[in-house]
């Protein structure tokens, strides 16, 4: 049987080698190396070093949709996608006879589109989907096969869930995959009126809205961390924050009513108070630009020392 998996990020990893060790895979799929960091660095996906730490031929196409002869040259049974990156041609998703499948992080029709997990906790869901589906041209609209679901947790970051549902997913697919080779299994079609879409971060989402709630700052916080990351500027300098913790007060409220959100009202020996619309965030860790993550104490023993005071404004 020829298979080619296709994906990227890390999520696809454990996937890929859980398919390769019990079926073997005839190729792999992933995004281009890209040049990363500071010093432009040029990396290899994650997908790829496991392609090649298993032995497995890589193709890297910069776009699909005008280089895909080799993924047909192969004859592929079947076209097994987690988290690629890319829209794949008709040409491709019809030619496998047992389908082309996604393992997808959501609980579709809910959260179609390239982030779902980090906009799973932005919107303070309390649980997650995996969703085994065949393949369609248009984004996430395929036939559904098999789903399950897991909590999302009150300290569950995008890097937790990402880890967690990389294994959900694999044990899904592993699952899955008989029957689809014995042509037993079923299909869903997903109900149109109960699609919500996960589109791709955008760098200015990054910043933190001080006009939020503590639960939605912490969520938000939560949903880019460790990547992209959210950040706070004051006197001109861009903070990144990495954790927070919620303290909510009705009291404070009141006696703070008349400063803006953003203000800083206390400095904790572990932590920065910044009021918002119904309490308090308590940021725990923070990253300059070219630094490494601290821990707020660390950062007022440094920098913070005399950036940060009672009564200023983040924003």
């Amino acid at each position: 049987m020829n298979i080619i998996f296709m994906g990227t990020p890390e999520f696809s990893v454990k996937i890929l080698k859980a398919v390769h060790l019990k079926y073997g895979v005839s190729l792999v799929v992933t995004q281009p190396d890209k040049l990363v960091g500071r010093k432009k660095i040029l990396t290899m996906s994650p997908v790829k070093e496991k392609a090649l730490e298993l032995g497995i031929k890589v193709f890297q196409p910069v776009k699909m949709k005008n280089d895909y002869q080799p993924i047909l040259d192969i004859k592929p049974d079947i076209i097994i996608t987690a988290a690629y990156g890319q829209m794949i041609p008709n040409e491709v998703i019809d030619y496998p006879k047992f389908g082309a499948i996604n393992v997808h992080a959501s609980w579709l029709p809910l959260l179609r589109g390239g982030a779902p997990i980090q906009r799973s906790i932005q919107r303070l869901h309390n649980t997650i989907g995996v969703t085994i589906m065949y393949m369609a041209y248009k984004m996430d609209s395929g036939d559904i096969i098999k789903q399950t679901s897991i909590p999302i947790l009150k300290n569950d970051t995008s890097g937790i869930l990402f880890r967690k549902l990389s294994t959900v997913g694999r044990d899904l697919l592993m699952d899955t995959l008989p029957s689809i080779f014995a042509g037993t299994n079923k299909r869903k079609i997903q109900d149109e009126h109960l699609v919500t879409y996960a589109y791709n971060i955008k760098r200015e989402e990054e910043r933190i809205n001080w006009d939020l709630s503590v639960e939605e700052i912490d969520a938000h916080i939560r949903a880019f961390t460790p990547s992209p990351t959210c950040f706070t500027t004051i006197d001109s300098l861009s903070i990144k924050v990495l954790s927070v913790e919620m303290h909510q007060c009705d009291s404070f409220i009141e006696s703070h009513a008349h400063q803006k959100n953003g203000t800083i009202i206390k400095i904790f020996e572990n932590g920065i108070g910044v009021k918002c619309i119904n309490g308090v965030i308590k940021i725990t860790s923070v990253q300059l630009a070219g630094k490494t993550s601290q821990d707020v104490k660390t950062f007022m023993n440094g920098v913070g020392r005399n950036l940060i005071k009672v009564d200023k404004v983040f924003i």
